[in-house]
């Protein structure tokens, strides 16, 4: 795989930077890749768009920062506003159907309901783990065994069980979207 450059995007609050955390554990400790962590919010924090930027290589990682993302997520209108046009011709773009307007990104999306399938789940603080397990399975970028281990050494011990069934929830979405 060559050179990836990954941008999650949304607002704060909805744990875009743990699930940016999340990929490159899984990339660099799960994977046997080289990847490369940044994050970026605006200053409210809570509710303020924010970004998570991960770099993913088989060589190691010799420039840190991104040029033009080739896998984009967008978990909010704000995020998809401020981020859909920065992205390679190419990019896989991923955007929450609920939360964000198709036409704000182009026709070539895959969508998911990943905050509803949290709802669903009984908590939506985990959309952020569907949409990691949705990411896993549209790009393969991560192999979904080492995703699923990385969410269970990242999050607290009472939630691995939930956040688990978030990621599943997610990459299975994937595969029937795919069909």
């Amino acid at each position: 795989m060559p050179r990836c450059e990954v941008r999650l995007a949304g607002f704060g609050g909805q744990g875009i930077i743990l699930s940016g955390y999340i990929l490159g554990k899984a990339a660099s400790l799960y994977d046997g890749k080289s990847a490369v962590f940044r994050q970026s919010y605006g200053p409210e924090a809570r509710g303020g768009a924010c970004a998570a930027e991960v770099i993913i290589d088989e060589a190691e990682v010799d420039y840190p920062l991104l040029s033009r993302p080739n896998i984009v997520v967008l978990m909010s209108q704000e995020a998809a506003v401020r981020y859909a046009g920065d992205r390679a011709d190419d990019a896989i773009v991923i955007i929450d159907e609920d939360l964000v307007a198709r036409d704000t990104v182009g026709l070539a999306v895959h969508a998911a309901p990943m905050t509803r399938m949290a709802d669903e789940l009984g908590r939506r603080i985990v959309a952020n783990i569907t949409m990691l397990g949705f990411l896993a399975g549209v790009t393969g970028v991560v192999g979904r065994e080492a995703m699923e281990e990385a969410i269970r050494s990242t999050v607290p011990p009472k939630t691995i069980d939930l956040n688990v069934r978030a990621f599943e929830a997610g990459f299975n979405h994937a595969a029937v979207a795919a069909s």
